[in-house]
């Protein structure tokens, strides 16, 4: 006999299975499998059609295709007998489901199973419509299931219920047809009859609102007696697990009760007492009892608002953080989070405990737990739990120590009580963390510096002494080289001391100087932290005259680096310390304080690094490391490969604060006299040129520096300074190289001007004329401020005046209040509007308004477009 013939026994296939070695020799022996029953099949063998499908079943599990199989199905499940029915009804749930088209000709053999005499078969067809009904399948039936849940059998009954859920999720419109059937089973004895009941209530609540009022209404008190009973119940070995009765059934019906208390104050109240005798009975130390005060929880959580029960909730919480198993720790972390919004102060005592799950060994429960601490956080905690996250950070993991150290920075900066604290915190974080801070928390940390006057001596000197142990880290060593660029002079003469500050050994210029030395040279040191230190150490060679040709010799040492950012730095500050000196001390004063609004925003705002959080504006070097531009003119750069020029006008003010002249209209004349004596000498002596020559057609002269044929975009660094550059073209060979100097001088409005732009009627209707007046400030080309003046032009007053507008997504609108809201008859009022360009010189402006006001208590409506602004805004 061929071993694998139809006859073969399923325990015999499997043996041979099992046996292969390999995976070819499986695939051999379930393909000769696979042919001796398709032979089966098309014979029509009766005798071993049950083995059969047994096998193609097992072989199914396996991963191989059995679809040939699936009409064997339905010929098991028409025939007469049990153990026939039984295999076909299990392939049916096996091989086929709810998509396929074959399932539609088994509806007809079901519905005569629900009908038959035989208790177990109604069993087999309600297991197999439970899985795989499809949405007809469950139309057609469900009077029978229906029917069915009155069985006199509570297997029946409870298989029924089951099959049910399944009827009522595919077709939600039959279910208010189970909704008194439903209820009938919330009043069985039999456990497993009440819970599908339960469960069948459950999901009808979610699925039909009448089913939820009625069950509400019919049903809460006998659900607060069937849990009471239940909790009370004395000791059955049948349900028993744990020393708890029936831990399934106690869950439940606490879900079945949320559902039912949620937004209803009434049903709440009926359960309290039930709800706060669970939470204080249950025993917490077996797993059964856990996943029952869990679910009491999110029950007592979920219902309308009783403090009590809340609080008592909440202690249950911080029980299962003390819990040793870190999956009830997990979930417990998971619920506090939701609790913080209900009642905070709850949450807050177990503040401790928490803070000791951010130690965790589990990685898992340590993000949750900073989590629920960053929530936890106000304005009357912040110091000791920053304390703390603090102590810890400096034996952190390191894979966790980046989210650790955002979440630091940011509690620092939304709940600092005071500057000094917050710089004191920022530098532990930087000490400790340094390279996982965030460019744009640094940033804001130099912004608080510069405004806290009374606070740089203290600042430096911390960070000169914080520098000696964490050099390391490149975040501080940037902090501390642009403050000792600024405030070294505070350092060596120990300028505003403060009662709270450690006796430090006198520092002296030549150790400031060894810092920033040791930051240039530092291998691990990027181009950032290399240029701010340049640019550091170009300060002090004013600041420190003493110490000036240890500078150039450090500088100079960077003439032919290979980065031709550094490069070019040295080779233009060697320049300023040898041969312009009398213009030294003027290019390297300190910063003005920076406006914290402006370039931080409320510290209380987002996570540092959101892309919601206000920061200082950045630019990018050639190697794209974004840095901070400072807030000055870029006194020694007018020219961008971003963006035009600036124009003749905003050149006279920078050549005006650069020389000490005054280049105004006004003294236009007295400069032109001066030029041949001291303007023309100064800038010659500043651009290292000699007497004009006709004979250049096209000039770039980059002041100071000699690599003019191949000048990267030139950055600007914390201290307002940046490289100097100048370029400017010729269209004549005749044209003299003087001609560089006439961006300097006063130009009449043109309407590239850049400073001075012609007004614009931007609307004008026969009631009303809206003008447009621009102007730009200093440096700073892509923002516009505009007044508008709105003028009346008819006999009535205008009241309830409201002006709006709106702007594509590449422009930053902002408008301040106008300064009347009553338009007077023939009369004017005005508003200002601030517009940020950020494609400007690529995009022109563009503005939709509207204009609404009442004249005598009607509303009127004004709209229009302005599109004729004047170019180069």
């Amino acid at each position: 006999m061929n071993p694998f013939s139809s006859g073969t026994r399923l325990r015999d296939m499997i043996r041979a299975i099992r046996a292969c070695k390999t995976a070819a020799e499986e695939r051999a022996v379930v393909r000769k499998e696979c042919a001796a029953i398709r032979a089966a099949i098309n014979e029509n063998d009766n005798d071993y059609r049950h083995r059969n499908l047994a096998k193609l079943m097992f072989i199914h599990m396996l991963g191989y295709p059995t679809h040939f199989g699936q009409m064997e199905c339905l010929k098991l499940i028409a025939s007469p007998e049990f153990p026939e029915k039984r295999i076909g009804y299990l392939g049916l749930m096996l091989l086929l489901d709810e998509r396929q088209e074959v399932l539609m000709l088994v509806t007809n053999s079901l519905k005569q199973d629900l009908n038959h005499t035989n208790q177990y078969i109604v069993g087999l067809a309600l297991c197999a419509l439970g899985n795989i009904c499809s949405a007809e399948m469950a139309r057609d039936l469900a009077p029978e299931v229906e029917r069915l849940l009155q069985f006199r059998d509570p297997n029946i009954r409870k298989k029924a219920a089951l099959c049910s859920i399944r009827i009522i999720k595919k077709v939600p419109d039959l279910a208010e047809n189970f909704i008194n059937p439903a209820t009938s089973l919330l009043r069985e004895k039999h456990h497993g009859v009440l819970i599908t009941g339960v469960q069948l209530c459950t999901d009808l609540c979610k699925i039909s609102t009448e089913a939820l009022e009625h069950i509400r209404k019919k049903c809460t008190d006998g659900l607060v007696r069937t849990l009471k009973d239940l909790a009370n119940s004395p000791y059955s070995p049948e349900y028993d697990i744990a020393g708890i009765t029936d831990p399934f059934l106690h869950i439940r019906l606490l879900k079945l009760l949320r559902v039912l208390g949620e937004g209803n104050a009434d049903a709440s109240d009926t359960m309290n007492d039930i709800l706060a005798q669970v939470a204080t009975k249950t025993e917490s130390n077996k797993v059964a009892g856990n996943a029952i005060l869990y679910e009491c929880v999110q029950t007592i959580m979920s219902i309308e608002d009783n403090g009590g029960l809340r609080v008592l909730a909440i202690n249950i919480l911080g029980r299962f953080l003390s819990n040793r198993d870190n999956n009830i720790r997990y979930v417990a972390l998971n619920m506090l989070m939701k609790a913080v919004t209900a009642d905070a102060q709850a949450v807050q005592r177990h503040r401790a405990t928490i803070i000791e799950c951010v130690k965790d060994s589990d990685a898992s429960i340590r993000k949750r737990a900073l989590e629920l601490v960053y929530v936890l956080v106000n304005e009357t905690n912040v110091k000791p739990l920053a304390k703390e996250l603090i102590d810890y950070l400096e034996v952190s993991d390191l894979d966790f120590r980046e989210d650790l150290t955002a979440k630091i920075c940011s509690i620092v900066a939304k709940y600092s009580p005071e500057k000094i604290w917050y710089i004191d915190q920022m530098l532990k974080v930087l000490s400790e963390a340094g390279n996982f801070v965030k460019d744009e928390v640094w940033y804001a940390l130099v912004v608080v510096i510069s405004n806290a006057s009374e606070l740089h001596g203290y600042t430096v000197r911390a960070l000169y002494r914080a520098f000696q142990t964490s050099a390391e880290q490149e975040t501080l060593v940037r902090v501390t080289v642009w403050c000792i660029g600024e405030y070294g002079d505070m350092l060596v003469n120990n300028v505003g001391m403060l009662d709270i500050e450690d006796p430090i050994t006198q520092v002296t210029e030549s150790d400031a100087v060894d810092v920033i030395e040791i930051a240039i040279k530092r291998h691990a040191s990027d181009l950032t932290t290399k240029a701010m230190a340049l640019v550091a150490l170009l300060k002090l060679s004013s600041r420190f005259p003493s110490c000036s040709e240890r500078i150039k010799e450090i500088i100079v040492q960077f003439k032919g680096s290979f980065v031709l950012e550094l490069q070019q730095r040295a080779i233009e500050f060697s320049s300023i310390i040898s041969k312009h000196q009398n213009i030294r001390s003027t290019l390297v004063e300190r910063m003005p304080v920076l406006d914290e609004a402006t370039y931080i925003g409320r510290r209380a705002g987002s996570l540092p690094g959101a892309a919601s959080t206000p920061t200082a504006p950045s630019f990018n070097l050639p190697n794209g490391v974004a840095k901070p531009v400072a807030p000055l003119v870029d006194l020694l750069d007018l020219s961008s490969d971003d963006a035009p020029a600036p124009s003749s006008s905003g050149g006279g003010d920078i050549l005006q604060d650069l020389l000490g002249v005054d280049l105004s209209p006004a003294s236009q004349q007295s400069v032109a006299g001066q030029a041949s004596k001291s303007g023309n000498d100064v800038l010659l002596d500043l651009l290292s040129i000699g007497s004009p020559s006709a004979e250049s057609s096209s000039s770039t002269v980059d002041i100071l520096s000699s690599n003019s044929s191949n000048k990267a975009p030139v950055s600007s660094s914390l201290d307002g300074l940046s490289s100097l550059s100048l370029s400017t073209k010729t269209t004549s060979n005749a044209a003299p190289m003087m001609n560089l100097l006439d961006g300097f001088a006063p130009s009449p409005p043109t309407e590239n001007n850049g400073s001075v732009y012609p007004s614009v009627t931007a609307f004008e209707s026969s009631s009303l004329r809206l003008t447009f007046n621009f102007s730009k400030q200093p440096g700073n080309p892509q923002t516009t401020v505009i007044q508008a003046t709105f003028m009346n032009l008819s006999s009535n007053s205008y009241t309830d005046f409201v002006f709006q507008a709106a702007v594509p997504k590449f422009l930053q609108l902002h408008l301040d209040p106008a300064s009347s809201n009553t338009l007077p008859a023939n009369g004017s009022i005005t508003q200002s509007l601030k517009i940020t360009n950020s494609q400007h010189g690529k995009k022109s402006l563009v503005m939709r308004i509207r204009i609404a006001y009442k004249i005598n208590g009607k509303d009127t409506l004004e709209e229009g477009q302005v599109n004729n602004f004047p170019h180069g805004l």
